[in-house]
């Protein structure tokens, strides 16, 4: 089991240093981060932590999983690799668009 965890259902009001302090309690944790809109500042709702060890991550998740943090039920689960992403290549309809034709 990887060591990153994806923490959702987070109130706004959840800092980063919320969630270190909180998960700080089932291990070390390498990082800690609330995912925020990088327009407005505000969070968007979610975060992740990652844990010192696989073994700390999946204590981190019998732990926290569907507890209270700041009045809202935290959502905790094993980090899923992004899908897809930005700037994959593939075919996005650019090419030649009719230029050069004989």
């Amino acid at each position: 089991m990887p060591s990153k965890l994806y923490v959702g259902n987070l109130a706004y009001s959840v800092s980063s240093d919320d969630l270190r302090e909180l998960f700080s309690q089932s291990g070390q944790v390498q990082s800690a981060t609330v995912i925020s809109d990088k327009f407005s500042g505000q969070s968007k709702g979610f975060g992740f932590v990652e844990m010192g060890s696989p073994d700390e991550a999946a204590k981190a998740i019998q732990q926290f999983n569907e507890t209270e943090l700041k009045g809202r039920n935290i959502k905790v689960n094993e980090a899923k690799p992004r899908e897809g992403g930005f700037g994959g290549g593939g075919n996005r309809g650019g090419g030649n668009r009719g230029r050069d034709r004989w």
